[in-house]
């Protein structure tokens, strides 16, 4: 089955699928997160709180939260249930290209334009390596 999201930006910078629901989150150009049900081909929500373009998105496997990364150089950490971004990791010094969670650990990693790669444990909100 192929299914057509409409978005009002024309780039999307990123993508991941949720682990148990039918959901896509979308990071968008101009700087929106969106979170679609792909069965029902509804937008579910919206989050705007980047300034620029989000590259990188990344759902939690067990939590109700997703991590995104942009070209404002800020990490964002968002509770989809609270719908609100619960708090920002500073650190990077350029666009950040790519924002994962560790699959075991309580950690984010992201890499950015500056060169480097940042390991970031979520939980203590600071940056491990």
């Amino acid at each position: 089955m192929l299914t057509k999201f409409e978005t009002k930006s024309a780039r999307v910078k990123g993508l991941s699928f949720h682990p148990k629901r039918p959901w896509i989150l979308a990071s968008l150009h101009n700087g929106v997160i969106q979170l679609w049900d792909y069965r029902m081909c509804t937008l579910i929500d919206k989050f705007d709180e980047h300034d620029g373009p989000v590259r990188g998105i990344d759902f939690h496997k067990q939590q109700p939260l997703f991590v995104s990364g942009g070209d404002d150089y800020k990490i964002k950490v968002w509770n989809y249930k609270l719908r609100r971004c619960l708090f920002t990791l500073l650190g990077h010094l350029d666009y950040i290209r790519t924002t994962f969670f560790h699959h075991e650990y309580p950690w984010i990693l992201s890499a950015s334009d500056d060169q480097t790669i940042r390991i970031w444990n979520w939980q203590s909100r600071t940056c491990v390596w």
